[in-house]
């Protein structure tokens, strides 16, 4: 063949060999470092007798799963026949690609599935059966365990949950030779792209301290007070365990009533704060109220012995008297968010048995109150896994909030965890500046008594729906107590308070209810600015028993709740005074958002 007849082969960028040397060098360099300290940490583990070698109690659940599903070898025999018979159909159907013709996909990757959005996924052959290939055989693996008859709920769900995460983790996506992004990218750069990921890998091991600690935004990009939690306000009042903040006031006349904001305090309070424009506590001073927000403190060993009931004493309660203190009010309106909701409804029947009718209405944000069903967390609540759990804070003095963080980013896996190790490891990208994941990196620690506490009696005894179940401060706790307008909102697509369990908690209580059904999740059906135009929400005039039969009823509004609550808040007490300035009758300890927040893992 003539030279002018040859294909023309594209050229192959190389990498620097200066840069490849000077990367090389400082990799073997941190990867010592990082290797003698584990091993140093591991040998002080063992000493101190912690096992970690199954420390999510997996091993147990799946035996008993493999037993049982050898117990039927002949429903085994018929997913295996029918797997291999979609294999079969997939060879075909590729082949008949290869070759021109026409051909429909044996299975389709879901339209919301990120992890197959580059158009090779479709467009070639290969990539297209390696990405099926993977979804028949990752269909296969979660209907088995799935059909599994005899096993417990809990086994179940389990075993279902780790097969899962199993299968996230073999994604095709995940491995440079079967990921086209990564390859062209490879082929594009010369291979500097996994030079680059494997320093920002070595990164986030430091940053771990031998532990995998993925960045998944710029961290340098935010900062507290300047261009996040920026609504301007003071810090009025603090205790051991929060700080409150009064917001300044936009409108020249406000609610009579103040509105008090309990967040959770198993993430930071400015979740309700990020940006000017997804803000609900800048929202809610322009709708004419007096905010106040719980800023919980980030607990240290110090700290160990505060349990649920110091956290109603010393956040709701003392935030009350503050408010009453500051502005001669006797009555308010409370927001809890998740956990928090589940603290302000502790408080409220703690506050019944006492004659204590300060708080007038209650908005419960995706928050439980009855634990029957609550949802893939329940995965993480063991007798052994709690044990194990204890024996680490019992330690320490607190969960590390490193650890309660990887819980909650293993119910995403595919959004939480390997999207960046593609993006920051395989590409080498650096992770984009994003208000939400900032806020979601900074974690917060657990005081050893009160999770134990809201572990065992809530989440695995399911003890706070019973009259008495649970005792604060010496007073039984009873939900029935509770006896005032109520509004309720769920998410619809929630993974941490599934929205029927959440109507389930409404039952408990007593009083006027409203509930509201967010589209999408835990934080976006939250955090959905009116101004933003997504998601919806739905609504009904009754509150029927169940949430089925709630769900029928309900009617799709276009657009945020928030609207929805501020019409139904401003109902119960719509009589205003001169807007309140922070500072004016107590004084100030210093602005917003204040120091306990900055308090970093």
């Amino acid at each position: 063949m003539a030279d002018s007849e040859k294909p023309e082969q594209q050229d192959i960028r190389l990498p620097d060999p200066e840069l490849v040397h000077r990367t090389m060098t400082d990799i073997a360099e941190r990867s010592q470092r990082i290797m003698l300290g584990w091993l140093k940490r591991q040998s002080a583990e063992k000493a101190k007798g912690a096992n970690a070698a199954d420390p999510f109690n997996i091993g147990a659940a799946f035996i008993e799963m493999t037993t049982r599903l050898m117990s039927n070898p002949a429903r085994l025999m018929q997913a295996q026949m029918g797997l291999w018979q979609d294999y079969m159909a997939l060879w075909q159907n590729t082949t008949r690609r290869i070759m021109g013709m026409e051909s429909e996909p044996v299975i389709q990757a879901d339209p919301r599935d990120r992890r197959f959005k580059d158009g090779a996924w479709q467009d070639n052959e290969i990539f297209d059966f390696i990405k099926q290939s993977y979804l028949l055989s990752a269909r296969f693996v979660t209907d088995v365990v799935k059909d599994v008859d005899g096993l417990d709920p809990k086994v179940a769900q389990k075993v279902d949950f780790y097969s899962r995460q199993f299968v996230d983790a073999l994604s095709p996506s995940n491995f440079v030779l079967t990921n086209p992004e990564v390859l062209r990218k490879t082929v594009e750069t010369g291979g500097e792209n996994l030079l680059k990921g494997l320093t920002n890998l070595l990164t986030d091991l430091e940053r771990g301290r031998g532990k995998l600690r993925i960045r998944m935004t710029d961290t340098e990009a935010f900062k507290l007070g300047e261009n996040i939690a920026t609504t301007p306000g003071k810090v009025v009042w603090q205790t051991p365990l929060m700080q409150l903040i009064q917001y300044a006031p936009t409108t020249e006349q406000v609610f009579k009533r103040p509105l008090l904001i309990v967040p959770p305090w198993i993430n930071k309070f400015y979740i309700l704060d990020l940006r000017a424009k997804n803000s609900f506590v800048r929202w809610a001073t322009a709708q004419g109220h007096t905010v106040f927000m719980v800023s919980w403190v980030n607990p240290d060993e110090e700290l160990a012995a505060k349990d649920f009931g110091d956290y109603m004493q010393e956040g709701i309660l003392a935030a009350v008297d503050a408010i009453e203190a500051i502005t001669g009010e006797k009555s308010v309106n409370v927001i809890g968010y998740c956990l928090g909701g589940t603290l302000l409804a502790c408080t409220l029947a703690w506050m019944a048995v006492k004659k204590d009718r300060r708080i007038k209405s209650a908005t419960y944000l995706v928050t439980l109150l009855d634990f029957a069903e609550a949802g893939e967390l329940g995965v993480f609540i063991d007798e052994q896994q709690i044990q194990a759990l204890e024996e680490r804070m019992n330690q320490r003095g607190y969960l590390e909030g490193s650890e309660m963080a990887q819980t909650f980013n293993m119910l995403r896996a595919n959004d939480l965890i390997w999207s960046f190790v593609v993006n920051n490891y395989l590409l080498g990208n650096e992770p984009f500046p994003f208000d939400l994941l900032y806020w979601n990196s900074d974690s917060t620690r657990m005081p050893a008594a009160m999770h134990s506490f809201y572990l065992r009696n809530m989440y695995q005894q399911n003890l706070l729906r019973e009259p008495g179940g649970i005792t604060l401060k010496d007073v039984p706790i009873d939900l029935s107590l509770v006896n005032l307008p109520t509004y309720m909102l769920a998410a619809r697509e929630d993974h941490i308070t599934p929205w029927k369990s959440t109507y389930r908690g409404l039952q408990c209580l007593k009083g006027t209810k409203r509930f509201v059904l967010a589209a999408s999740g835990h934080i976006a059906g939250v955090v959905n600015s009116p101004e933003s135009g997504k998601y919806s929400h739905w609504v009904a005039s009754s509150m029927p028993p169940t949430p089925e039969a709630w769900e029928e009823a309900a009617t799709e509004i276009a657009g945020s709740w928030w609207p929805d609550w501020q019409r139904w808040v401003s109902r119960l007490a719509p009589e205003t005074v001169p807007a309140r300035v922070p500072g004016a009758t107590v004084p100030a300890i210093e602005d917003a958002p204040g120091t306990y927040v900055t308090v970093m893992v």
